[in-house]
């Protein structure tokens, strides 16, 4: 493989991720829409789009490969194709996340809707990170993805402080366990899809500098 080439796959491989975000964006999203309005059709769309991410997933597994054997990748370039490689991994569990979610919502009474406004403050943070987690990868601004995951603490604080209003809930009033419980997943899945974010702030920082650095 001449130089030219690799370069050219290293931007095909480059495009799956940036495309694997942008639609792990639009997954979450979606999910917690289908927490908002219990929208069966929506919740389908939250599937097909799991089974794209999947596929790019296997895409951006071939491309490695091809690239670390068919040339000697440098320093340099193992440290990208390798951070690509579990970039990929993060965003396909951050889709399985989203389907969680509808699948969660799809569950619920439309009823008891118990403190949701913090559910979807955490739906926002998650939403901005991952868009600028993108950002940060297409630039490779390892600060940017430092100040990024910053953000994960705002996630952390809202996921606890939540998670113990709804057990109080559950506590006093028992119509609410039902969907309390459920929210309480819903809660769980968007704190590990600030995680996520971290992880692939911390390859973008190992990617940029060679650094290796814990984020989350």
């Amino acid at each position: 493989m001449t130089r030219d080439l690799f370069q050219q796959n290293m931007g095909t491989l480059k495009g799956y991720i940036i495309e694997m975000g942008n639609l792990s964006n639009e997954a979450i999203l979606g999910s917690i829409q289908v927490l908002k309005t219990h929208d069966p059709e929506l919740a389908d769309l939250i599937y097909q789009g799991d089974e794209i991410i999947d596929d790019y997933e296997l895409k951006v597994e071939k491309c490695t490969t091809q690239l670390i054997a068919r040339q000697n990748p440098t320093a340099g370039d193992m440290r990208l194709i390798i951070s690509c490689f579990k970039i990929a991994i993060d965003l396909e569990r951050m889709s399985d996340l989203a389907v969680d979610i509808a699948n969660v919502a799809k569950c619920m009474e439309k009823e008891h809707t118990e403190h949701l406004d913090n559910i979807l403050k955490m739906a926002e943070i998650c939403d901005e990170m991952l868009q600028q987690t993108i950002k940060a990868f297409e630039t490779l601004d390892h600060e940017l993805a430092a100040s990024t995951a910053l953000k994960d603490e705002e996630v952390d604080k809202l996921f606890y402080g939540t998670q113990n209003r709804l057990i109080e809930s559950m506590m006093g009033d028992k119509a609410l366990i039902t969907n309390a419980s459920h929210l309480l997943l819903v809660l769980r899945y968007l704190e590990r899809f600030g995680d996520h974010s971290c992880n692939i702030c911390e390859s973008i920082v190992y990617m940029a500098t060679g650094q290796r650095v814990n984020l989350n």
